[in-house]
């Protein structure tokens, strides 16, 4: 029996644009089961989407209450590991630009021009003062405008994987590194645990390597149609992609809606 659905949003629940359609947003009011959302995005972008319950933000480093918007849980990265991972990633991969997710607002320095103007985002003079103004820091992100990202992981993985976990959710050149031993499993196993439901009693559904960890930990897991070769391979299960409402129409199989 399903108990819980984990669900990542890009390219998994919601159609390109971010948009939650309506055939899913009904579906997901319909069924019998926990519907937890465990994403790469941090919370301000998941509480403007309308769902209730519990969001998994940050790639784990996050647990957002969406009913009361308030974070319960945050896992942080310290600065001074901040500095050494900017360093090392600065001599094994050329232009690499870096930006720190606080919790609240990304910061970023010159060299990171990852993210579009419509995707908020605040760039300082300085890699020294994005360090110095961010209190806390949940993820961190890494852009590089010659590199792919998988590479470019493989790369980051060698050179800091001791020191922070590192995973990409599809970005051209751009990497989220998370606290060490964080992950979207990781999270959501501690947050299953709490509410007495078994790996077995989850469906899970993602597209990207960030959300491998969760598909390897759930009972039953989908990769989109639309997903990162590396998790079509790691998932036996397929469902349909984003676009045409996949999460919906696996889940109208499962309960018999």
């Amino acid at each position: 029996m399903i108990k819980l659905i984990a669900t990542d949003l890009d390219g998994t629940l919601l159609q390109p644009g971010g948009v939650l359609s309506e055939r899913t947003r009904a579906t997901l009011d319909a069924v019998d089961a926990d519907v937890v959302v465990v994403t790469a995005r941090p919370p301000r972008f998941v509480e403007n989407l309308g769902f209730q319950g519990t969001a998994v933000c940050s790639n784990g480093a996050m647990v957002y209450d969406l009913t009361n918007q308030e974070v319960t849980h945050a896992q942080t990265v310290p600065l001074d590991v901040v500095r050494k991972v900017s360093e090392a990633l600065a001599e094994v991969i050329p232009n690499v630009g870096i930006a720190v997710e606080t919790g609240l607002e990304v910061l970023c320095e010159p060299a990171f021009r990852g993210f579009s103007a419509n995707n908020p985002h605040r760039t300082l003079e300085l890699l020294d003062h994005v360090f110095d103004e961010a209190h806390q820091v949940v993820q961190m992100l890494a852009w590089a405008p010659d590199s792919e990202s998988d590479h470019m992981m493989e790369i980051a993985r060698e050179a800091v994987g001791q020191h922070v976990s590192v995973t990409h959710s599809g970005g051209l050149g751009l990497l989220e590194i998370s606290p060490p031993g964080v992950s979207k499993a990781a999270t959501l196993k501690a947050l299953c645990g709490a509410r007495g439901i078994g790996r077995h009693e989850v469906v899970a559904f993602g597209d990207m390597p960030n959300d491998l960890s969760v598909l390897g930990w759930a009972g039953t897991a989908y990769a989109m149609g639309n997903a990162h070769p590396l998790v079509k391979q790691a998932c036996a299960n397929h469902a349909p992609p984003n676009t045409e409402d996949g999460v919906a129409q696996v889940l109208e199989q499962l309960f018999r809606l």
